[in-house]
């Protein structure tokens, strides 16, 4: 897809993502065959419903038959959420992944694994596991010093609740 069909495209759909409330993470064409699927990311603080995909998802498909964005040929439309190990790329994606671990590559080198624990406009606070029976430790990380971060699944994490009973 060239830069400037996604521009178009996300000047074209962004707005009624917005007026849903939620925020266009996403989009990309990709071809399937000969189909072609237009896949369109959303996403919010408080996370998309799918009464809100559902809605989005006419928004778009009524814009998209009224304009000649995608061409002429025919092609399948899918919108859905980042998933469980979403990529963070701007700050509003890791305020949404407080308390989440994630997996940073780090600009310098290396890897980490930590918890997301505070978020602000120069970077983040996070808290590094304790290795072989030592206390966790925090530390705090710039934007900069961040080359990718993923949100890692967890399978046996505690809830809350669980702790402080």
């Amino acid at each position: 897809m060239s830069t400037t069909q996604s521009e178009r495209l996300r000047e074209l759909l962004e707005p009624l993502v917005t007026s849903q409330g939620l925020d266009l993470e996403e989009i990309a064409v990709d071809s399937v065959g000969r189909k072609r699927v237009l896949r369109v990311v959303v996403d919010s603080d408080t996370g998309a419903d799918l009464d809100q995909i559902a809605d989005v998802s006419r928004a778009l498909s009524a814009k998209l038959d009224e304009t000649d964005a995608m061409g002429e040929g025919a092609y399948d439309l899918e919108v859905g959420t980042p998933g469980a190990e979403r990529l963070l790329k701007e700050q509003r994606h890791y305020a949404r992944a407080v308390g989440r671990l994630a997996k940073f590559q780090l600009a310098e080198g290396g890897e980490l694994v930590a918890r997301i624990l505070t978020v602000d406009d120069e970077g983040l606070d996070v808290e590094v596991p304790g290795v072989k029976g030592r206390k966790a430790t925090t530390r705090r990380l710039g934007y900069p010093d961040i080359a990718k971060a993923r949100v890692q699944v967890e399978f046996n994490r505690k809830d809350k609740k669980e702790e402080e009973a």
